[in-house]
């Protein structure tokens, strides 16, 4: 016996850990990338129309672009996988495309509803 205990980690263990840490890593720098480079974009078209952005709303702006970035990466995902492909191609957009289209319509729909 080895004499180790139950708290005692796996080399495996050990090396999936540190897997998912540089994942976690990585996953935050291209948030972060992401995010800067959306937020440099909004402050340099409001400045070609000769208006200023907020910090607050270009940071919510790019927020908002990476959760839909987000959104659509797993929609593209799940369309594939549904065609049984491991690889995304132009049809999975245009489905998604529309699919965002339907959702848009529904919304303006309901908030018309509300209104009146």
């Amino acid at each position: 016996m080895d004499g180790g205990g139950a708290g005692d980690k796996s080399d495996l263990e050990r090396d999936r850990e540190a897997e998912e840490t540089e994942d976690d890593a990585m996953d935050d720098l291209l948030r972060d990338r992401f995010r800067l480079t959306a937020i440099a974009i909004a402050e340099a078209e409001s400045k070609k129309n000769g208006m200023d952005v907020a910090g607050p709303v270009a940071a919510c702006m790019a927020d908002l672009a990476f959760k839909y970035a987000e959104n659509l990466a797993k929609d593209l995902e799940l369309f594939a996988h549904h065609a049984g492909r491991k690889t995304v191609n132009m049809d999975d957009v245009i489905l998604s495309a529309q699919a965002h289209q339907n959702r848009i319509c529904n919304l303006q729909t309901e908030l018309t509803g509300m209104r009146t």
